[in-house]
């Protein structure tokens, strides 16, 4: 009841600050390296994508619907990197994990890519930085990719994409590409509001059966709705399955009352984040309404111990411990919690949060050893999981969960790889009998036509959905 009365007294200046001063956070425009059908455009031979293993396709018996189950790796991350703009040669390959992968799906949320400055929060375009990173990701999947590619090539899969109903508009694309190599990995979707970037990434072969791709921001940050906190969420369904992912950076601080920001920060984001219902389809409209979702981001929440004893436990790897006095494992398990209901793996890990920038050492352990290292004046921070991935939905199993020893900010990204089960067709004879008919061709709108006819597969393209 109490807790209940602390969130009430936080989200009730939110909500007057909303009507009064609200901004949108960002359009439904986002950034993708194809156009993503809004119906069921996707279609293939029997369900399997052409070089899927045959323990991914596992029947499985339905009543009245001819339908399998697929299994994909998906491979999740987030990382707070603390407003520092990407070096130039900077290898993304080991936090991506890309040359032991291969993965089908890539997952990855950033907080922080622009310094949070009121210039930032308040001014124009910050995507020059997120395209950076973009293509820095891009650059890491797709070197491994093409070495994988040297000794067993791949074909990119690329039939049965329909832009109908999408506005698509090409852009410069940044990327190296070149060599007439296809693309093993390409961009779904890429959406960023002020620091917050989630980009999702799919194998090259599997973008003909993603459909419907849409993205919605939640700002939760300056008058309660800034996009220096908040959320950017992505959807889309992939087979006959929806999926939804989250990227959040909720309230900071480790004072009394702190907490209960944080849980507002997450109430407002479940309850705002609206997608669209498509025309009379009756779509998914909230985030728990999808099939999967996954939730990750710096979620801020703290360790209720003493500073003092929150080190040396650290120090002694106390895990257990630490965990019984996490908030974040508090709200998860506790009943009327902000996140009850939701799961998270087992942390074997050391603390994410906050280590000097290219340093091993946490902030504040300088003072704190009496080595004299410490900036005067500094403020002390208590190690903290701030950083973690969450998930809903049956059909989704962690197989991973750990952090990555970048040294860049100060932060260090966590990562977590999952097994993920969707449904797809059986036999879908009868869609490839109408996406080869007259009817598909006087259908298909005169920007699909465009499209169609683009030779360049390198070329990034904005995707807005009408």
């Amino acid at each position: 009841m109490l807790e209940n009365q602390k969130q009430a007294e936080v989200l009730w200046p939110r909500l007057v600050a909303n009507k009064l001063f609200r901004k949108n956070s960002g359009s439904h425009a986002f950034v993708a390296d194809f156009p993503v059908a809004d119906d069921a455009a996707a279609f293939d031979d029997g369900g399997c994508s052409p070089d899927a293993d045959a323990s991914r396709c596992v029947k499985r018996a339905r009543p009245q619907e001819r339908s399998k189950t697929l299994k994909y790796k998906l491979f999740a991350s987030t990382w707070n990197v603390g407003g520092v703009a990407p070096p130039d040669d900077l290898d993304l390959s080991d936090w991506l994990d890309a040359r032991d992968g291969p993965y089908d799906v890539y997952v990855l949320g950033f907080q922080e890519v622009v310094p949070l400055r009121a210039r930032n929060v308040l001014g124009a375009d910050k995507s020059r930085v997120g395209m950076r990173w973009i293509e820095l990701i891009r650059a890491a999947l797709n070197r491994s990719a093409a070495a994988s590619s040297a000794s067993s090539p791949r074909g990119a899969g690329g039939g049965g994409d329909s832009g109908s109903r999408q506005k698509v508009h090409p852009v410069r694309d940044g990327g190296g590409g070149g060599g007439g190599l296809a693309r093993e990995y390409q961009c779904v979707v890429s959406k960023q509001m002020v620091g917050i970037l989630l980009t999702v990434w799919v194998r090259a072969d599997l973008r003909r059966f993603v459909r419907r791709a849409s993205v919605s921001c939640v700002g939760c940050g300056v008058m309660g709705c800034l996009g220096n906190k908040g959320a950017v969420s992505v959807r889309f369904w992939l087979h006959d399955t929806s999926f939804c992912f989250v990227c959040c950076h909720l309230a900071s601080g480790g004072r009394d009352g702190d907490e209960a920001l944080r849980n507002a920060d997450a109430t407002e984001i479940l309850a705002r984040t609206s997608f669209p219902r498509g025309h009379a389809l009756n779509l998914p409209n909230k985030i728990l309404d999808h099939d999967r979702v996954i939730l990750l981001g710096d979620l801020n929440y703290r360790i209720s111990l003493p500073e003092a004893k929150t080190r040396l436990l650290v120090e002694r790897r106390d895990w257990k411990t630490l965990l019984e006095n996490d908030q974040l494992r508090a709200e998860v398990t506790r009943g009327g919690g902000a996140f009850r209901g939701w799961s998270e793996g087992d942390i074997a890990f050391s603390p994410t949060y906050k280590y000097y920038p290219n340093s091993d050492t946490y902030y504040g352990g300088r003072a704190a050893a009496g080595g004299g290292g410490g900036r005067k004046g500094e403020k002390r921070r208590a190690p903290a999981w701030c950083d973690r991935i969450l998930w809903r939905g049956a059909g989704l199993s962690q197989t991973r969960y750990d952090r990555c020893e970048s040294r860049l900010s100060d932060h260090r990204p966590v990562r977590a790889v999952f097994t993920v089960e969707v449904d797809a067709p059986r036999n879908l004879n009868s869609l490839r009998s109408f996406f080869m008919s007259e009817r598909f061709d006087r259908a298909r709108s005169p920007a699909a036509d465009r499209l169609l006819r683009k030779d360049d597969v390198n070329s990034a393209r904005f995707a807005e959905t009408l």
